[in-house]
C-alpha cells in the first residue's frame, strides 16, 4: 500500500486517547436528541430500543470490518486513504471530498445545532440565540484545535469522563425510579409511525457515527496496527450498551406519547423532572460538554482529511490547506477551512434533516469500505496485524446494514438525498480542474 500522504504529523495519540476520541466522538447529540424521532418512526417502544440495539450492531460489525482495513492503512486520511488503494484515486477523491465538503462540516454543524437548542434553554434564552451559540461554539472549539493534537486529545479525555456522569444519572435514575414498562408502549398520538422501523434506525445511526473518524489520525498513533482496531471496537461496544441503557431508562421514567411530545426537548425535561431545577440545570451542563467533546472529536479528526488530501494537491489551494504549525505540527488552515463550512451550514440547514442526511452520504462510501475487505483478503493471504472475527458473516452484515440505510433514506427523503449526491458529484470535475491546472505548472 504506497498510495498514502507523506506524514509530517506527530504520533503522539496513546490507548486513552484514542479510546476517549472513539467514545467522545460518538457520544454527543444523537443519543440525548434522537429518542422523540426514533420512538415516532418506530411506532412503539419495543421497536424503538429495537432500533437503538440494532443501529448499534449495524455499526460493531462495520467498525470490525474497516478495523481489518485501517490496521493494514495506518495512514492520516482513514476512508479517504481507504477508499483510494481499494478503488482508485477517482473514488478516493470523492470519499475525501465527500467528507471535507458535505459529511465533515455538515456534521458539524447538525451537533452544534442540536446543542445550542439545550443552550438555550441552560441560559434562558430565545430560539434567535440558538445559531450564534452554535457558531460561538464551533469556533471556540476549532480554536483550540489549532495546537498541538495533545491539547484536543485532553480536551477529548476530559469531556468523555465528564459525560459519563449524566450519562450514568440518567440510566440509574431511569432504570431505579421510573414506573414506566420499557417495552410495550405504543405511541397513540402518531397515527401512523413516520417512515417505519428502517427510518428509526437511521435515525439511531447518527447517534453511533463517528467511530470511522479515529481513522483520521492513524498516522498519529503511537502503534496504530494494534491500537486503532482495539480502539474501534472497543469503543462501540462500551457505546451500543450505554445506548441501550440510555433508551431503557428514559422509557422507563417517560411515556412514549410524552416523549412524542417533547421531541428534542425530552432528554431535558427528564432532568427537571428527576433532579429538580438545580439538579436538572447541573445534568443539561454535563449533556452540553458531552456534545462540547463529540464536537472536539470531529474537529480534531476531519482536518486531518483536508491536510491528508490536501498533501496529495488534490484540492484547490492545496499548499494553504497543507500547512501545519512549524513546532505543534497542527494542520490550522485545514481546520480553519472545516470552521468556515460548518458554520456556513448551521444558517441553512435544520440539525435534524440534516443528521439523516449525514449518515446517508457516508454509508455510501462505507459500503465501499466494507466490499474492501473482500479485495484486500484476496489480495493479501498473509498474516494481518487484525482479523475480523466470523469472516465473511461479519462483513457480510455490515454490508447488509448499510444497503438498509440508503435504501430507507432513499424512500424517505429523495429530494435530500438528490441534493447530497450532487454535491458529492460536482467533486469530480473539480478534481480534473485542479490535475489541469498543476499540469500547466510542470
Amino acid at each position: 500500500m504506497n498510495n498514502q500522504p507523506k506524514e509530517e504529523l506527530k504520533r503522539s495519540l496513546g490507548f486513552w486517547s484514542a479510546i476517549s476520541i472513539v467514545v467522545g466522538t460518538i457520544i454527543g447529540s444523537g443519543i440525548f436528541f434522537k429518542q422523540g424521532s426514533v420512538l415516532d418512526s418506530a411506532g412503539s417502544s419495543t421497536l424503538a430500543i429495537a432500533a437503538w440495539v440494532f443501529g448499534g450492531i449495524i455499526t460493531l460489525t462495520g467498525g470490525l470490518t474497516v478495523a481489518e482495513i485501517g490496521a493494514q492503512m495506518p495512514y492520516t486520511g482513514g476512508l479517504y486513504v481507504y477508499i483510494e488503494n481499494l478503488y482508485g484515486r477517482i473514488l478516493g477523491f470523492l470519499a475525501g471530498w465527500m467528507q471535507v465538503i458535505v459529511y465533515g462540516p455538515a456534521i458539524i454543524a447538525s451537533v452544534a445545532g442540536f446543542m445550542s437548542i439545550l443552550m438555550a434553554n441552560f441560559f434562558g434564552l430565545g430560539a434567535e440565540w440558538r445559531i450564534p451559540l452554535a457558531v460561538i461554539t464551533v469556533l471556540a472549539i476549532g480554536v483550540m484545535n489549532l495546537f498541538e493534537n495533545k491539547v484536543g486529545a485532553i480536551f477529548a479525555i476530559i469531556t468523555t469522563a465528564g459525560k459519563m456522569i449524566p450519562i450514568a444519572a440518567i440510566i440509574i435514575f431511569g432504570l431505579l425510579f421510573g414506573n414506566q414498562h420499557a417495552f410495550g408502549q405504543t405511541v397513540t398520538e402518531v397515527q401512523h409511525a413516520t417512515g417505519g422501523f428502517g427510518v428509526a434506525v437511521l435515525a439511531t445511526l447518527f447517534g453511533y457515527d463517528g467511530w470511522i473518524l479515529i481513522a483520521n489520525l492513524g498516522g498519529e498513533m503511537k502503534n496504530p496496527q494494534k491500537l486503532l482496531p482495539k480502539a474501534i471496537i472497543l469503543g462501540i461496544t462500551a457505546v451500543l450498551v450505554i445506548y441501550t441503557l440510555i433508551t431503557i431508562g428514559i422509557l422507563k421514567f417517560l411515556p412514549a406519547n410524552l416523549i412524542h411530545r417533547l421531541g428534542e426537548n425530552a432528554t431535558a425535561y427528564l432532568a427537571t423532572k428527576a433532579f429538580g431545577a438545580i439538579g436538572g440545570k447541573l445534568l443539561s451542563a454535563g449533556i452540553i460538554i458531552s456534545m462540547m467533546g463529540t464536537l472536539n472529536g470531529k474537529m480534531i479528526t476531519f482536518p486531518r482529511i483536508v491536510y491528508a488530501m490536501a498533501r496529495r494537491g488534490d484540492l484547490p489551494f492545496s499548499r494553504f490547506l497543507s500547512f501545519v504549525t512549524p513546532k505543534g505540527k497542527s494542520p490550522v488552515v485545514a481546520t480553519l477551512f472545516i470552521v468556515a463550512l460548518a458554520t456556513v451550514m448551521m444558517f441553512f440547514f435544520d440539525p435534524d434533516h440534516l443528521s439523516d442526511l449525514c449518515v446517508f452520504t457516508v454509508y455510501c462510501f462505507y459500503l465501499l469500505a466494507f466490499f474492501g475487505i473482500f479485495i484486500l483478503r484476496k489480495k493479501n493471504n498473509g498474516p494481518r496485524p487484525f482479523s475480523t472475527p466470523l469472516y465473511p458473516l461479519v462483513p457480510i452484515i455490515a454490508i447488509a446494514g448499510g444497503i438498509f440505510v440508503l435504501v430507507s433514506e432513499v424512500f424517505n427523503d429523495p429530494a435530500g438525498v438528490l441534493l447530497f449526491i450532487g454535491i458529492v458529484i460536482v467533486g469530480l470535475p473539480i478534481f480534473y480542474a485542479v490535475k489541469r491546472m498543476d499540469a500547466k505548472r510542470m
